[in-house]
């Protein structure tokens, strides 16, 4: 391919708006162009790019034994209708009427649509296990897109779905979509962990992410070096750092003055102690009426974890709290309460400070057990400096991209739906199922977020949009020219996929351009190298050069490709 020929329109300044590494290079560079919030046009370098990523995904899932299909991206209402997730998702699905005015949706994910196939065409065991799979493209009304393609409102992904006749059919094809998932990444060069998640509006049992290190990232997880313990912060369970010791005289039971001091970051300071020493008394309304949920005061609670305990819920408004409880929010404590009470485990031990339960006052010397008595859970959100749960080390915080998610969905979908087989004995049986999912935009984001410098990206040989690109420096230099033009067919006749820029420009300009758009490999020519029968093999990510003859360039070239693959 010939620079000249191929749509690259490079910019000397991204867009203001643009603040995600790979959103400013990816504008910059030329790969992609933005049509309205979130919508984005994928120009001829993005594409390759995409294709290569797909070409590894469709590798890896046939290797598994999945066979790829393809559904339509418009479906009709009432098959989600049937499980409810019609009304769950809410404003995020794109909805829409036919001239015939019946309710239809864009797919923002396919488990109905490929629960209904196998509801029609499995009758039996003999028929399972079966693994499909597609590269579609789904929509989803972001409230807030943002960050280039990491967050937009129609992308591309590839999801699979297993279909199994029990739960050890299942875990099979579970773990083979993992270690799938785990080669399909370090093929396109991109860190990544595999954690622990909440499997949200997909239901199921058990889920995981994978997650790509990233400032950009929306995410977070926490992870352990030591023993490997990996959870998006959704799910992560930890061992917070001791309390304080507390001083001679500081256990015992009493009242202190505290006036218009109510938040702990007030009280903390008024009275000279760490938020480790205290307790947040919160106050909530379930189905069931108020409950109050405890945590300790440098730490936050976790609304998720607590909604899977007490199911929806909502604070207390400041007039409910004084009705209830007879106090202003702010003075709240959990002793002489008739209430019930979800503490976090770190409150199981220790002597704290808390509200008084009468305005302009906190209690010190709280001790569980023995002043208030809760229901113990793990309700706090764990954070960088927690002890790991599984070992004696501390957790540390990563922002990540979440890059593709796998989940057991067992029946959630098939009882709905009714997908059944009949097993040995002709007894009708449920399908088990689960579902795979990944985003190749985001893959080829994380690979800029985490492979680029100043000058602009270092493309993974193995999805960059070319191995290779020739820089003739002036191509009015007759040896010059016939030299990249014969460089050119070499590689090309050795299925070395390469641009040549045959531009009329500067070697400045050449150079630049060059470095912005990442090729991982640069063949440059000049009169001082060819002087000296050779051209000159650059590395773009080490930027480390060596001279060549032209004839030494293929094996050259295939030995550098497969020390970056």
């Amino acid at each position: 391919m010939r620079f000249s020929k191929l749509f690259i329109p490079t910019l000397r300044e991204a867009p203001a708006e643009a603040e995600a590494v790979s959103h400013i290079l990816m504008l910059r560079a030329g790969y992609v162009r933005q049509l309205a919030a979130g919508l984005y046009i994928y120009l001829p370098l993005a594409w390759r790019v995409m294709e290569r990523i797909n070409k590894i995904i469709r590798e890896e899932m046939d290797a598994i034994g999945a066979q790829e299909i393809s559904m339509p991206a418009l479906h009709p209402a009432d098959i989600w209708q049937k499980t409810g997730r019609w009304d769950e998702i809410g404003d995020e699905m794109f909805r829409l009427k036919d001239r015939g005015n019946r309710d239809m949706c864009l797919g923002m994910t396919h488990e109905e649509i490929i629960t209904w196939l196998a509801s029609m065409e499995i009758r039996s065991y003999r028929d399972l296990p079966q693994v499909w799979y597609q590269i579609q493209t789904k929509f989803r009304d972001e409230a807030r897109p943002k960050s280039g393609v990491l967050r937009t409102r129609e992308f591309i992904m590839k999801d699979s779905y297993s279909f199994d006749k029990d739960e050890e059919g299942l875990e099979e094809n579970y773990q083979n979509h993992a270690e799938a998932y785990d080669r399909i990444y370090r093929r396109c060069g991109i860190e990544f962990y595999k954690v622990d998640s909440d499997p949200g509006m997909m239901g199921g049992a058990t889920a995981h992410e994978f997650m790509a290190p990233s400032p950009a990232g929306e995410d977070t997880v926490v992870l352990c070096d030591s023993c490997g313990y990996a959870a998006n912060t959704e799910l992560a369970l930890s061992r917070p750092v001791p309390q304080p010791q507390v001083k001679n005289g500081e256990g015992n039971l009493e009242e202190i003055e505290t006036p218009d001091k109510r938040t702990v970051t007030e009280v903390s300071d008024f009275l000279k102690k760490e938020p480790a020493c205290f307790i947040k008394s919160l106050l909530l309304i379930n189905d069931d009426g108020p409950f109050m949920a405890l945590v300790r005061g440098d730490q936050e609670l976790h609304e998720k974890k607590l909604q899977r305990l007490v199911g929806n819920f909502r604070p207390a408004e400041k007039a409910e709290v004084r009705e209830l409880l007879g106090v202003e929010a702010g003075f709240i404590g959990p002793h002489g309460r008739d209430l019930k009470m979800i503490a976090d485990a770190a409150l199981k031990e220790g002597v704290f400070i808390s509200g008084a339960n009468r305005e302009g006052f906190h209690t010190r010397g709280l001790k569980p057990g023995e002043h208030f008595n809760a229901e113990w859970q793990d309700i706090h959100v764990a954070g960088e400096g927690d002890g790991c749960p599984n070992c004696e080390s501390d957790l540390i915080e990563k922002n990540v991209i979440e890059i593709g998610n796998i989940f057991k969905l067992g029946t959630k979908y098939s009882k709905s739906l009714k997908a059944v087989y009949l097993d040995e004995q002709g007894k009708e049986q449920q399908i088990i199922m689960g579902s795979y999912g990944i985003g190749p935009a985001r893959i080829a984001a994380a690979a800029i977020e985490q492979n680029n410098d100043k000058d602009g990206m270092i493309w993974p040989h193995s999805i960059a949009p070319f191995d290779v690109e020739i820089i003739p420096l002036d191509l009015k230099n007759r040896e010059i020219k016939e030299t990249a033009e014969h460089v050119y067919e070499q590689l090309t006749n050795n299925h070395i996929s390469v641009i040549m820029d045959d531009r009329d420009e500067r070697p400045g300009i050449k150079f630049k351009d060059a470095d912005l758009i990442g090729i991982p490999f640069q063949i440059i020519i000049g009169k001082k190298t060819l002087a000296d029968g050779c051209v000159e093999v650059k590395t773009r990510k080490t930027r480390e050069t060596e001279k060549v003859p032209p004839s030494a360039v293929i094996e050259r070239l295939k030995s550098l490709m497969q020390v970056n693959s």
